[in-house]
């Protein structure tokens, strides 16, 4: 019986562990900082207790008279005292450089995210000048420093990335700033870490690391209008209905703030902010009934819109590439 809770207590333990969204998964350099100062936290602390255990055992299992008063007190004030506070005056010396933030440069780059209820905001900083907007995704360059400048457009959000580094808030009227720095490519995850609403547990997005040539290649790529963008029976029904009241499509007389960006959606690794495959099928069923998949959200419903129909817009739309 002991065995299985504790077989059971082990498995709800790694779980929690896996390399795309893991504060011990780092691919990003503060990320790492914060990893090794846990670390050194945590020796330390098992450090300290082993000493406190240490002087219990020896205060009760010592015979009556071998250990002194004089020496009992000796040994708590080394034991208990000076020895634990040498030790976390080591830790906090070896922690302080971890801890230094980030110096920015005038060629970085800049994200801006803008968390909303629930689906995250996301405009690069091209450079040539001008602001690439996208949705729901983050791309970064492996091993050039990117600062995120990061707001709310309705309630306080939380921005974080495990692998790559540490939490921001981000609030409505206020801009804070995240540096960091990706070291490794991949695709991770990132999170939403402040409680915002029904579908805050449903408030992801993706991280892809990519090598520095082809991230630039991609930012000039995303910057001209997708193939397709005004054609077909999806075109026509996602105009009248009235999508490009909330949704932006370049190359479209689209451009609506509202919404997600979707220009790119048939690029796109993720559907309702990285919590299902974004298949024709999904897309449709979003359409017609977003609520279903993400309680609380503020895009209406289209029960209106038949199956084909609806079909047909998630055509369309994963066509946007």
């Amino acid at each position: 019986m002991r065995q299985a809770a504790v077989s059971v207590g082990l498995l709800a333990f790694l779980s929690g562990c896996n390399r795309h969204q893991s504060a011990l998964a780092t691919f990003g350099a503060e990320a790492e900082g914060i990893r090794t100062i846990t670390i050194a936290l945590v020796v330390g602390a098992v450090f300290i207790i082993a000493i406190m255990v240490g002087i219990y055992w020896r205060a009760v299992r010592a015979p009556e008279g071998q250990l002194t008063h004089k020496q009992g007190m000796r040994l708590v004030l080394w034991l208990g005292g000076i020895g634990p506070t040498i030790l976390l005056t080591v830790i906090l010396i070896f922690a302080l450089p971890a801890m230094r933030p980030r110096v920015t440069a005038p060629g970085d780059l800049t994200i801006h995210v803008e968390g909303e209820q629930f689906w995250w905001r996301v405009g690069y900083e091209r450079p040539g000048g001008g602001v690439l907007v996208a949705a729901n995704e983050v791309r970064v360059p492996v091993g050039r420093t990117v600062a995120f400048e990061l707001t709310g457009r309705d309630v306080i959000h939380s921005f974080w990335i495990p692998g790559l580094a540490g939490k921001m808030d981000m609030i409505p009227g206020r801009t804070n700033s995240l540096v960091a720095r990706a070291d490794k490519p991949g695709r991770y995850r990132g999170v939403c870490t402040e409680f915002c609403g029904l579908s805050h547990a449903l408030m992801a997005f993706d991280v892809i690391a990519m090598e520095p040539a082809a991230f630039y290649a991609w930012l000039a790529d995303q910057s001209r209008p997708a193939a397709g963008a005004r054609q077909g029976q999806g075109a026509q029904l996602f105009a009248a209905n009235g999508c490009g009241g909330c949704h932006a499509i370049r190359g479209t007389e689209h451009d609506a703030r509202i919404g997600p960006d979707l220009s790119r959606y048939g690029d796109r690794l993720t559907l309702g902010a990285g919590i299902l495959p974004p298949t024709i099928e999904r897309t449709a069923d979003f359409i017609r009934a977003p609520q279903d998949a993400k309680p609380g959200v503020r895009m209406p419903a289209y029960p209106q819109l038949s199956h084909q129909e609806a079909r047909a817009i998630a055509v369309y739309l994963k066509g946007l590439k």
